[in-house]
């Protein structure tokens, strides 16, 4: 289709933008008042118009909505077309980055970070230090959070499901079981000490952890609150938040950073894993089986990117069921080699209590093994005498 440029007379009667949209370069460009010029007034820009007459279509933007908001470069526009877009939209580059979503768990995660290496270092100060490979899996969930939050995967994610899937995947599946895996009993010691934070313990606790999780993930895809996400920046927020601190308090009692039952044993928290993948592959199966378009608001992404929406949504369930199964092998196979440390680990500390003099219950020695804090354990009992 061969582009003319013609003088278009604009008017936004009580609005502060406009939200233009050109067929040829196949996304909405925001075009901002003349400067000086009344709301009111009419102004005049330059479009561009195809040989059969098509322009692109105008429409006023509300007051309370930036233009700056849906503004989008077409960087892959002819010479011509690209300099028009990237003239109306360099004002809404900044605000492409969705700052307002993004920045408050970014520097979120940099508060938590420096807390993080704080207790850290007042643990290795005390003889106890937090192992490294559990700080490198805080380092690393947090790197993953900043990373799905900002550009490239913010904003494709507003354009494909499937880029969006992954990105939720990232924050509620991935980075959250890294950072629970770096956190132990130690490291926690403070917030469990405190009365006001004592509830942990029972939303930590499996029979609680898990349908809460479940129950957050399949309301939160629910079509109509799905979108009314896509559409406001704080729902958007508070889905993210909501995926990755459930998702988190969800990974919780396979690692033992909190008390957890007796029954909770390894053949449970087998049973748990199983669980969890059960619940995210029957929301993957939805997606790729569905025979209807589940999140229409994707339609402009996708057909910029050349994507079917059904095709879409099945590589978003694809994505979802691999990745569980991925999770599901590497926990499978963690929790085997653990279970055989932990035994020799608890048999250690009940022998070391024996030749002590002392009783020790094995119950008591897996708690404290299964919690970190196997090592105080030892310490103490070694200190002790028969009689003491």
């Amino acid at each position: 289709m061969n582009s003319t440029w013609k003088a278009l007379p604009v008017a936004a009667p009580g609005a502060v933008a406009v939200q233009v949209t050109l067929p040829l370069c196949r996304a909405p460009v925001a075009a901002a008042p003349v400067p000086g010029v009344a709301a009111n007034t009419v102004a005049t820009i330059a479009v561009p118009t195809s040989a059969s007459g098509e322009r692109m279509s105008i429409k006023p933007l509300p007051r309370s909505v930036p233009a700056r908001r849906y503004a989008h470069a077409c960087a892959d526009a002819p010479v011509g077309r690209r300099a028009y877009c990237a003239a109306v939209a360099t004002p809404a580059t900044i605000g492409s980055l969705h700052l307002g979503e993004a920045l408050p768990p970014v520097l979120a995660m940099a508060g938590w970070w420096l807390a993080y290496r704080l207790r850290c270092r007042t643990l290795a100060r005390r003889g106890r230090p937090v192992p490294r490979w559990r700080q490198a899996c805080f380092a690393a969930g947090a790197l993953l959070i900043v990373a799905a939050l900002a550009p490239p995967a913010d904003r494709l994610g507003d354009q494909l499901l499937a880029v969006h899937m992954a990105q939720h995947l990232v924050l509620g599946d991935v980075a959250a079981l890294l950072v629970a895996l770096s956190l132990s009993g130690a490291v926690l010691g403070p917030l469990l000490r405190r009365r006001s934070l004592g509830g942990l313990r029972w939303v930590s606790h499996p029979l609680v952890a898990f349908p809460v999780w479940a129950i957050d993930l399949y309301v939160w895809h629910v079509p109509g609150l799905y979108q009314l996400a896509q559409r406001d920046d704080l729902v958007h927020a508070l889905q993210h938040v909501m995926f990755f601190g459930l998702g988190l308090n969800m990974w919780m009692p396979l690692f033992g950073a909190l008390p957890l039952p007796e029954w909770f044993g390894q053949g449970a928290r087998l049973g748990y894993v199983v669980a969890v993948r059960l619940a995210g592959m029957v929301l993957a199966n939805v997606l790729i089986f569905s025979g209807s378009v589940l999140y229409a608001r994707y339609a402009a992404g996708e057909a910029r990117h050349g994507v079917g929406a059904l095709t879409d949504q099945r590589i978003a369930g694809s994505i979802m069921m691999i990745e569980g199964m991925v999770i599901a092998i590497a926990l499978f196979t963690w929790l085997f080699f653990r279970w055989d440390a932990q035994t020799e680990r608890r048999q250690s500390l009940v022998d070391l209590a024996a030749e002590r003099g002392l009783e020790l219950p094995e119950s008591r020695a897996a708690r404290a093994v299964a919690s970190g804090q196997d090592e105080a354990l030892r310490h103490r009992v070694s200190r002790r005498s028969h009689g003491s």
